[in-house]
């Protein structure tokens, strides 16, 4: 199965404030949920075909905890259901901890994609 891990560093445009989803200066859910979609990415990216790319369909994804600005974050997507296009995968996001103790959770859930050819995908957009 299809793993990737990407560490990403809170910042002030990472913030719920600065993302629009609060405010308080706190690494914001759409954020995490764009953090979570790139390791997905990651994941998928060494089984696709030339030309091929993918595309989100669906998300659940929970918030756990709050991540204060200059935390490190961890996002990890591992593939737990494929079936031609489709693939789910299960994502968990968790602090950066000291070498003797994983991090805390911030993140969990699940998301969908579906392996789609760039140019046929974007040639069906309405002009």
């Amino acid at each position: 199965m299809d793993e990737a891990s990407l560490r990403f560093t809170v910042t002030d445009a990472d913030t719920a404030l600065a993302v629009g989803s609060g405010s308080l200066p706190v690494l914001g859910t759409p954020r995490l949920l764009a953090w979570c979609e790139a390791a997905t990415c990651a994941a998928l990216e060494p089984s696709l075909q030339p030309g091929e790319t993918s595309v989100g369909t669906r998300v659940d994804l929970e918030h756990l905890a709050a991540s204060a600005v200059g935390g490190t974050v961890e996002v990890t997507a591992r593939t737990v259901y494929a079936d031609g296009r489709l693939r789910r995968f299960a994502v968990s996001a968790r602090e950066v901890g000291a070498e003797d103790r994983p991090g805390r959770l911030v993140g969990s859930g699940e998301v969908t994609r579906v392996v789609v050819d760039a140019e046929r995908f974007l040639g069906r957009l309405p002009r």
